[in-house]
């Protein structure tokens, strides 16, 4: 049984959350592309944690985690990743962390050249996280990227970092004119953090096909959303992978495989960090206010997030191209105190209606088109069926639920473990 946890909107839509929960009732979970641009924030009964590479499922101890092929892994915040965590008592071994032999390194010169390129825009910069994500992801499809398996062969490293290392000095050094990489610092650099993580490398592949053959139950977890995939989002200003299901047993390393049930993450209201189209966006007080109550603010980051009414025609969009079975909808406690609530049903291009997620610069111009239903004015912080929900609740999840065309079967009203409904 292979399930697919997927963002339907811009990322932070609570996948972590989701995938702790869910994680439960499965042997195996395995992120499948992204670096340490996002964050998943899970809350559990050991605190908070906030984890950016590592699969949200760590913090079971019975559970499997695989680092798929499709990701790029920044080894020295790996390395501090897992030493945070054990500091908070998480057990991490072989035995229940895999990275796979063919999963990209970002390197430190990549990082560099991110920073270097985001000043050179100034303010027609992306909104890069700074961590080194597009150049690693471009080094990888002109084979000039290391692979996790590399690290195991210390001699091809060394040859394959000679060669890199001269080329990449030319982008450093000569277009920006910042200081050239050293191929002696690089090595020492993977022998303090490479090291540590030759034991848990191996073919992921063949662990996956094994297991899935053996009647495991594989789960594929995703980073950010479908608006921030690298052909379906809001190019330019996405991220440099695919996010959505499709790819997912592509970048775990079974491609081999079919997705059997997908669920589609989304909050109760829109949030978006970075740059680029926001139809939706709030501004000042009112803004100010849903952030707040939120905590929305960017786990990898710290940025304050954008804030909006809930997007059908972002969510619609995202629902098709994820391919979802079925939602869990996150955050809905955070409107408990709204008279009423925004809902955008259309976008107006140029004076046309229109319920179809446009790209490039359409996008750019839409505006939306509201309509608002009635909040219900009181907590729903400790209901746990869908029957104590207040009644304008319902009805609120039952508009989107028409509205974006999936059914909605898992409710968020907090974010530990047991606040959560199952409708």
């Amino acid at each position: 049984m292979l399930t697919s946890i997927v963002g339907i909107n811009w990322g932070d839509e609570g996948k972590g959350r989701m995938v702790d929960l869910l994680s439960e009732s499965q042997d195996i979970v395995v992120r499948y592309q992204g670096g340490n641009n996002a964050g998943h924030t899970v809350i559990n009964d050991r605190g908070k944690f906030v984890l950016n590479l590592l699969p949200s499922a760590i913090l079971r101890e019975d559970k499997i985690n695989v680092m798929g092929n499709g990701m790029v892994v920044d080894i020295e915040h790996l390395c501090k990743e897992i030493a945070k965590l054990r500091e908070g008592g998480i057990r991490i071994t072989p035995d229940n962390l895999k990275i796979s032999d063919k999963a990209v390194v970002c390197c430190p010169y990549n990082v560099a050249q991110d920073c270097l390129e985001e000043d050179r825009l100034a303010d027609r910069k992306f909104g890069s996280t700074r961590r080194g994500i597009a150049p690693i992801y471009a080094d990888k499809y002109m084979k000039k990227a290391i692979r996790m398996g590399d690290i195991l062969h210390p001699e091809y490293l060394k040859a394959r970092l000679e060669g890199i290392v001269e080329w990449k000095n030319l982008t450093i050094k000569g277009a920006y004119g910042a200081k050239e990489y050293k191929v002696e610092d690089l090595l020492a650099w993977f022998d303090m953090y490479g090291t540590p993580l030759k034991e848990y490398i191996c073919d992921t592949g063949y662990f996956l096909n094994k297991a899935l053959d053996e009647g495991k139950r594989v789960m594929l977890e995703a980073q950010l959303g479908a608006l921030r995939d690298i052909d379906f989002g809001i190019y330019p200003y996405t991220t440099s992978s695919s996010t959505i299901t499709a790819y997912g047993p592509v970048g775990a390393g079974i491609p081999n495989r079919k997705v059997d049930n997908a669920i589609g993450v989304m909050k109760a209201y829109s949030t978006c960090v970075g740059e680029g189209p926001f139809t939706v966006e709030m501004f000042g007080e009112e803004a100010q206010k849903l952030r707040i109550a939120g905590g929305e603010f960017g786990a990898a980051t710290g940025r304050p997030r954008r804030v909006g009414g809930f997007d059908v025609v972002a969510s619609g969009y995202g629902c098709m191209v994820q391919a979802a079975d079925e939602i869990a909808l996150t955050k809905l406690d955070i409107l408990d105190g709204m008279e009423s609530i925004p809902v955008c049903v259309a976008y107006d291009i140029n004076g046309d209606r229109t319920e179809e997620f446009p790209s490039g610069e359409a996008l750019n111009i839409a505006k939306p088109i509201y309509t608002y239903l009635d909040g219900w004015r009181c907590s729903t912080a400790n209901c746990r069926t869908y029957e104590d929900l207040p009644e304008n609740a319902r009805k609120y999840i039952e508009f989107i639920e028409q509205a974006v065309g999936c059914n909605i079967k898992y409710i968020s009203v907090g974010a530990e473990r047991d606040a959560i409904i199952v409708k």
